[in-house]
């Protein structure tokens, strides 16, 4: 099967203001013409290269619904009740398949051969898309969802919630007008060109501009160009360059020398690896505008967990944004969850940090719930959480209770889960099944850790090995 979405070229990553607004059916000037695309994945090449490959079906059927998941929450957000967002849901097939074509671009290099997205990267891929769609049409976002690709109906009814505030709204047009305008010459403000020549086209800085006004003030020579100079020479690439402003206009706004320079020099001296800074730049672009106090904060709740200085710098450069969570509000009481479960938190912060992000109500308990209704006790809960932390990051539905029931077919005893629970993070229909299906075909029984975490060809000679030593036992 291969899944076609149509993709409209202003549409990009970014964050606005949130709160209520009020939807109405009026009609948009979509463009014209719109480009299509397959869904694919990208395997890196040892050259940089991508080659592509159609993404197996069962894996977009997964990713459909968390996209549906991550659209629902969002538009409860927005006010909508839980049955006007399913209604819209069950009227926005063509959208929910743009926003998975969406979520391989953004991800394109992480799909590698045996892996998945987990739940936390496709709702941090997701929510600032649909935060900078809301951004764009405001009061008419259920239309452009609902009628995706096409432009909404006129005039039609739809449920409403109050308006935004005028006088933010008015700041916004103001400062839309002053990238839009042109000057005697027919051309665009230099810093617009000069953005424009990066990559980004117009409609994608007037969002960035939608939600943060000040960008449009932004002067080129002593503003833009310094900073997007300095990531060039970080060796950000340049193609990433419209991604991390949309991230983070704000970088333009601090000073080089004042603000960016000795931010940088402070994290380095923490332990953040200074060769990897294009790609914590580019992970996280809000790491440079934090305060020295927000940042000191987030740092002495890693101290107090027992992590090392020199993990700290590990952490940070794996999961910047880790400084974006609150210590009291999310990273304290996850720590309080995890221990409870026996988990060691140091070890836990250090392999997979990113599971701090992740609600305690609607993801860690609904999955140690599963383990626990399967027969496990709460201590191997705890075993199989520090060997593999990821595994509280991954969708319930569409992976942990999939992979479940295959492994129920596999006959292996459960314990072999709690020695190896990375089971869980290989991909069920391109890893797992296969690897499985030789095995059995060859007569013989390998360990799961053999099966799935071996190259081929290191898979291939562990299976021979097993072969021959049963023949020679059988002689």
């Amino acid at each position: 099967m291969r899944v076609f979405c149509a993709i409209r070229p202003s549409m990009d990553l970014s964050s606005l203001s949130r709160g209520p607004f009020l939807i109405t059916r009026t009609r948009l000037p979509f463009p014209e013409k719109l480009y299509f695309c397959r869904a694919k994945f990208a395997d890196s090449e040892a050259d940089g290269s991508f080659s592509l490959r159609v993404v197996p079906p069962t894996l977009i059927t997964a990713e459909k619904e968390e996209a549906k998941a991550v659209l629902t929450l969002f538009l409860k957000k927005q006010g909508l009740s839980n049955a006007v967002a399913a209604r819209i849901i069950n009227k926005s097939g063509l959208f929910i398949d743009h926003l998975v074509s969406t979520l391989h671009s953004v991800h394109k290099s992480r799909y590698l051969v045996g892996r998945e997205l987990t739940t936390l990267e496709i709702r941090d891929a997701l929510t600032p898309y649909l935060e900078s769609l809301l951004e764009e049409h405001g009061r008419t976002l259920v239309n452009v969802v609902e009628n995706f690709p096409d432009p909404p109906v006129k005039d039609k009814p739809v449920t409403q919630v109050s308006p935004p505030d005028s006088a933010v709204d008015s700041k916004k047009l103001k400062a839309v007008s002053r990238v839009s305008e042109t000057g005697p010459a027919g051309k665009l403000r230099p810093q617009v060109l000069y953005l424009m020549e990066l990559g980004m086209d117009l409609e994608k800085i007037k969002v960035i501009t939608r939600r943060f006004p000040s960008f449009a003030y932004y002067s080129l020579e002593g503003k833009i160009k310094p900073v997007v100079e300095f990531l060039l020479e970080l060796g950000v690439p340049k193609s990433d360059i419209p991604i991390i402003l949309s991230k983070r206009p704000q970088l333009c706004g601090i000073s080089l020398s004042e603000n960016l320079i000795p931010t940088m020099t402070f994290l380095e001296n923490l332990g953040v690896d200074k060769k990897q800074w294009a790609k914590v730049i580019y992970r996280f672009p809000a790491l440079l505008t934090y305060s020295r106090q927000k940042v000191k904060t987030t740092l002495d709740f890693l101290y107090e967990m027992g992590i090392s200085s020199e993990n700290v710098g590990k952490i940070l450069t794996r999961c910047p944004n880790i400084i974006s969570y609150s210590v009291e509000d999310k990273l304290r009481p996850t720590a309080k969850y995890f221990r409870s479960l026996g988990v060691d938190i140091a070890v836990l912060l250090l392999r997979c940090p990113q599971t701090f992000g992740l609600s305690i109500e609607a993801n860690l308990k609904p999955v140690t719930e599963f383990f626990l209704d399967k027969g496990y006790t709460v201590e191997e809960v705890g075993i199989m959480t520090s060997r593999y932390g990821a595994l509280y990051t991954f969708s319930l539905v569409d992976n942990l209770i999939p992979k479940w029931d295959f492994f129920l077919t596999m006959d292996y005893s459960k314990s072999e889960l709690i020695k190896f629970p990375q089971y869980f993070g290989y991909s069920l229909e391109e890893r797992i099944k296969p690897r499985v299906a030789v095995v059995k075909e060859s007569g013989v029984k390998l360990l799961l850790n053999q099966i799935l975490s071996l190259s081929s060809r290191d898979f291939e000679k562990a299976l021979k090995k097993k072969i021959e030593k049963q023949l020679t036992d059988q002689v």
